[in-house]
This record gives C-alpha cells, structure tokens and sequence, in this order.
C-alpha cells in the first residue's frame, strides 16, 4: 500500500498545480479550429495531466509505502540426544517411537506455525536424532543458543524434551526466564535410581613433595544397593598402595574417603581409583577415575624485598603460594644480611634496586637469578634505569599517575586466560611513575598502560630475557586494589591470583636448566577431546629456540604408535594430536640443536566420558519448573499427541503482522515517468493523426 503524505509542503499545492495544468491546457487548446470540440476537449485534458504532474515534481511530496509482513508463530522443539534418555529409559519406553512422534508434530500444526527441529548434548545441533549418543549435556547452553538464534523472531512455544540431568553449563531455569514463550517441557528417563554403584569426585592435589604424605579425597557413591558392599582400591604403577571397604546403608548411599598416600618417588605418579562391580550394576564405566600427581624433590623458593610495609606485599604472597610448588619469604631490605640468597629461586625488588645492597647485585649478576622489580613512589628511577636496560623512564619530577591495565594480545611467553585478560581490562588503576617509557628490541609486554580513555604503548607488565636471564618489571603498585575489587565484584581472587602465579612460573621456568621440556596440557584427557602436548627447547645461552624440528611418538598399550610433528608457536612447539582412542599413553619426543641430541618423555591418559552415567535418576521437578513459571505445562511422553492442541488453544500464541513503513520523493517513483511519457505520445499521436504538428 502507499500513498502521498506532505511533510513540510502544504497540501495547498495540490489544486494550483491542478489549476496549472487546466490554465496550460486552456491556453494551448482553445485557438485551434481545425480540431473538433471533443477532440480538442480530451488532448487539453491529457496536457493538463501531464502539467499537473510536472508541477507536482517540482513541488516534490513524499510518497508513503506501507508493507505488511505477517510472521507465523515459531514452534521450537529441542531433544535432548545425550546418552542417558536411553541408558536410563523406564520399561516400555521406545526411543525411535518417541522421535517419531515427536517428529508428527510439524504435520499436526500444519502451515499455520512455523516447526523447526534440534536437537542437543554439548552442543546445539539441526533435526531431530534418534542416537542418543552425546557424552555430556548442557541444557542452559541449548536455551541460549536458541534465544539468540531466533532473537526478536515470534517464538510462540519451545518444546524441551529432556530427563532434565545436566553436567554442563548453568542451571536451566536461569537461562529459561530469558526467553519469554511458554515451554511445553517433555519428561523422560525415569525418577527411579538404577543399582549403581561409581565414583562421584576425586579431589587431590597435582604435586606433592618426595617423602611427604598426600591426602586424595574421594565420593563414592550407590544407588539401590543397600546392604552391599563398596570395595575401594587405589594403585600405583598397578601396585596396590590402599583398600577399604565401605558398607553401603541406604539406597542413595554417598561417602567422602579420605585417602593418606606417600610421595616415594619423584617424578610423575599416575594413581588408579577403582570400586568393584557389584551383581546386576546398571553401568561399570564410572567405577574407575584416574590421576597423576607430579612427585616434587623439593620446593621452589622465592624471596620478597621491601624498603617499608606495604598491603601489595601480603597479595604477591598470598597470590604465589597458591601454586604449592612455591615458598615466599618476605624481608626488609634492611634485614637482607641475614638471607642465604643461594637458597633462592627468584628474587622480587619491591620498589628498590638491586643496586642499594651490593652483595644482592653481585649474586644477581654472577648466578643469573630471575628478577621481578615491582616499581612505586619508593622508586629511585635513575638508579632502576642504570640496572637493566628491558625498560626506560624518563621523569622530570617524582610523581605517580594512574593507569589502567590494557592485556596485549600478541604476548606469548604464556597464556593467560581469556576470562582473566577481560578482568584485568577492568580492574581499578594502578599508580606507575609519571614519565616517558621506552622498551628493548627483546622485551615482550604482557600488558600496556592505558592513561584516563588513551591506549599508550606504555609498558605496565613487561620480560625480557637476557642470555638466560629472565627478568620481569611490573610498573606500578596498588595490587591489593584488583584483589579487593576482584573479590566485591567476583566473589574470588583468582585473576590475581593467575597473573602473579603465571608470571613467578615463567620467571623460575629455566631454574633447573632443563634443555628440553615436552608436557602435555593435562594428564587426563576426556575422551573426544583433544590432545594438546607443548615443547620447550633452549640453547647454550638458556635463550628459547623453536629452530629446530621436534617430533613425538604416543604409543598406547596394545603397541600401536601415532608419530607427529610438532608446530612452532611463538617461541616455543605445540602441538595439537586431535582424538585419540581411549587408554594409556607413553610418548617419547625427540629433536636435535647442532650436533646435540634432546630427548624427553612422558605419559599421559585418554579416559571415557562418563558423566552421564554418574546420575541416573531423573530430575522432573526441574522441568515442572520450567514449565510453569514460563506459563507452559509438563507432559510425559505418551502425551505428545496432546501438544498441537495446547499450543493452538493457547491464545498467546498467534500470527504477528509487522508494518513496515518508507518513505520516498515523488520524484523517485520511476512508473510517474512512464506515466507523463505515455500521456505525452498519447497527445503527440493524436494530434500527427489530425495533421497538427
């Protein structure tokens, strides 16, 4: 539909163009004798159309469109497709017959509501399936995908066919208030635990320190096996280094063990955690768990010096000795006479400089030790300028500024996460000396100074690695300001936590002169994920070299081999083995520097995915839940063929018709141009035919 509409012209304009073209006509057509009257008449009345709507051009009114563009309601049906609606089915439920049925559904509806179909595990997925083969389930990430997907689009139900057991994501109903249709929730599986009996969780620590004993804490649990008995064993290396047996005593039975062990030997320990199977057990895949803790000869120690007290002290503290591989000792500088520094493997200068205790600067300088200086309003510059030549300042007066933290994305000398890059962003200021910064060509920064709204190239957080001597520099303090902050808004400290942590490893990497280094990213691999091992390689100089080519060898325990050859990133390999098939591995890499030859060598696991048989009974109150407070209703699934007629009693759910309106010069609507040519060779054409032109 359109239609003209003024604007700011007057509609007055309308009968004097009219008149105009009357007037024009008249004049032209009122001498000629040689044409009748009527004849006359209708040319005088094709001329003044054709002046009418010229001058209308020129007067130039808007032209009004109206669309109408009617939007049938959406019908959205997600299936759960995880591996626990079968493994956990009630008797008489046929799987293939309810996605059959559920698949009618569209045919019931019929034109007037637009059905489409997905299907859920992990992740999200196009059309219904009737595998049931997902190894996890993230209900809440499956609403999210289809709230954004389908965003400001006519969502009239969403149908969730699921047992409601998830052990991805967030809870479901929190993420269901976000889409605002009626949810017809689908329950299946079965509220009834199966006999089963598993291990829930395994909590350990990842080192321990040779000779000590180490505690693992672990959930045994047993569904519907009451009066049975929970055989835990533990081994190492397949020798057996603790058994217990617990006594189940109801039928949703649920145990902490704790477990003492002994570091006897260094290195990495793998330790299997077992339960025996018990008669007519629903599922022995999660009565197995296995973990690696890595045997520590000793601690790595790390000295703190300061002139005065000062709240950052106490955080850097805290903050490194959340890795246990690590001891922190703080000092006065005025104290320092006293520390062994030899004991030491790095050493963190407060807001001082080496160079105010002499024997400090010469152990630096002869043994190589890291150093992290940690600059302040304490800061004698010139004397931090004269030390080290990674980064210089330069001030005309003593002054501090404030400075946010902006993360710089090409820094590679290691990973930071991705939620502690976007908390660092928006932590509070840090004071740094006022003055112009300068870095050397090797100095990485981790993170820039960002002054009030300006981006500098600034270095807050930088390293540098001289001949093997690592060094880092931190400009600024007011670190107990992230961890207050962190903790208001977050409820935690990890993100401090992991900056300072990270940067200490980084720093003590090379401490044991260990040439070459190969680690995977875990030691326990879920199955289909993928298997990430990284390599480090050094030269005479300890500097870090990814010249050379590194390949590895996996070899599982039947004896098949899987060769690779590892990429270069940054500075170091990496490399990326994608899935292997579930069981033990032992690798072995190679490569070589000139004419020395580096081997190393490890061991690593790829376990099956057991979590959906961790929990067997059904959570239908959970999709009651949800279905009520959406304004929806929960069916079992012999009431599916009920749904087509609760969503189409359902007076909220209708077509929505969207009104679309433009505007445009009149000028611009072309058909007025054929129109006035036409008019224009119609006159032309009758007026040849009567001989005058």
């Amino acid at each position: 539909m359109f239609s003209i509409t003024w604007g700011s012209v007057s509609g007055w304009w309308v009968p004097v163009c009219l008149i105009l073209g009357i007037v024009y006509a008249w004049l032209l057509y009122r001498q000629p004798v040689n044409l009748g009257k009527n004849f006359r008449l209708w040319l005088a009345v094709l001329r003044a159309l054709v002046v009418f709507i010229i001058a209308m051009l020129l007067v130039s009114p808007l032209v009004k469109t109206i669309k109408y563009d009617p939007q049938k309601p959406l019908v959205l049906i997600a299936q759960d497709n995880s591996s626990s609606i079968n493994t956990f089915k009630p008797a008489g439920f046929n799987s293939t017959q309810f996605v059959s049925d559920l698949a009618k559904l569209k045919q019931q509806l019929g034109d007037k509501y637009d059905v489409q179909e997905f299907n859920f595990s992990k992740d999200l997925a196009n059309g219904l399936s009737d595998k049931f083969n997902g190894k996890q389930t993230d209900i809440a990430g499956a609403l999210q995908q289809l709230n954004n997907r389908f965003v400001n689009q006519n969502i009239g139900a969403l149908i969730l066919a699921t047992d409601g057991l998830y052990n991805q994501g967030n809870d479901p109903q929190y993420e269901a208030k976000n889409i605002k249709t009626s949810i017809y929730t689908i329950a299946l599986g079965d509220t009834v635990a199966k006999r089963d009996l598993l291990i829930g969780n395994v909590n350990y620590n990842k080192t321990a320190f040779l000779g000590n004993d180490f505690e693992i804490e672990v959930l045994a649990a047993a569904y519907q096996s009451k009066a049975e008995n929970i055989h835990l064993t533990v081994t190492e290396d397949a020798k057996q280094v603790f058994t217990q047996t617990i006594p189940v005593t109801s039928a949703d039975f649920k145990k902490t063990i704790p477990i003492k062990l002994t570091a006897n030997k260094k290195g990495l320990r793998k330790y299997n955690i077992s339960i025996a199977p018990v008669k007519n057990e629903l599922s022995t895949q999660n009565n197995t768990e296995t973990i690696y803790v890595d045997v520590l000869d000793a601690r790595q120690n790390v000295l703190v010096v300061y002139r005065s007290p000062h709240p950052d002290i106490t955080v850097i503290k805290q903050a490194i000795e959340t890795n246990k591989n690590f001891d922190v000792k703080t000092t006065l500088l005025t104290d320092i006479a006293g520390i062994k520094l030899s004991d030491y493997s790095l050493i963190i200068l407060y807001q001082i400089p080496a160079g105010e205790y002499a024997p400090l600067r010469n152990f630096i300088a002869k043994s190589k030790t890291p150093v992290w200086y940690m600059l302040g309003s304490q800061t004698d510059l010139q004397a931090f300028n004269a030390e080290q030549n990674s980064v210089k300042i330069s001030a005309g007066r003593s002054e501090l500024q404030e400075v946010l933290a902006l993360p710089e994305t090409g820094f590679s000398a290691f990973t930071l996460s991705d939620s502690a890059r976007k908390k660092i962003a928006v932590m509070p200021p840090l004071l740094a000396p006022f003055g112009s910064y300068g870095t050397a060509a090797n100095t990485a920064v981790l993170l820039k100074q960002k002054i009030g709204a300006i981006a500098t190239t600034y270095p807050l957080l930088a390293f540098a690695d001289n001949a093997g001597h690592r060094t880092a520099i931190l400009a600024g303090e007011g670190l107990w300001r992230w961890q207050l902050a962190e903790y208001q808004n977050y409820g935690n400290r990890n993100t401090t936590d992991e900056l300072l942590s990270q940067t200490v490893q980084y720093l003590t990497a090379n401490a044991n002169r260990q040439r070459f280094r190969v680690y995977p990213a875990r030691n326990v691999f879920d199955e289909g994920e993928n298997v990430i091992l990284n390599a480090e390689l050094y030269n005479d100089a300890l500097e870090l070299i990814n010249t050379p080519d590194v390949r590895i060898e996996l070899k599982n325990q039947a004896g098949k081999n899987y060769s690779f050859l590892f990429s270069r990133s940054g500075q170091s390999y990496q490399l990326d083995a994608g899935t292997l098939p579930i069981g033990e591995y032992s690798y072995n890499a190679t490569t070589q520097n000139g004419t020395q030859r580096f081997s190393a060598s490890g061991q690593l696991t790829v376990k099956p995915l057991n979590l959906e048989t961790r929990q067997s009974a059904a959570n239908h109150q959970l999709l009651n839940t949800i279905a009520k407070q959406s304004g929806g209703q929960m069916l079992h699934p012999n009431q599916i063929n009920q749904l087509a007629d609760l969503i189409r009693k359902n007076d909220n759910i209708k077509t929505v018709v969207y009104q679309d309106k433009h505007y445009s010069d009149i000028i611009d609507v072309k058909w007025i141009f054929v129109l006035i040519l036409l008019l224009l060779s119609g006159e032309w054409f009758l007026r040849k035919r009567e001989g005058e032109v």
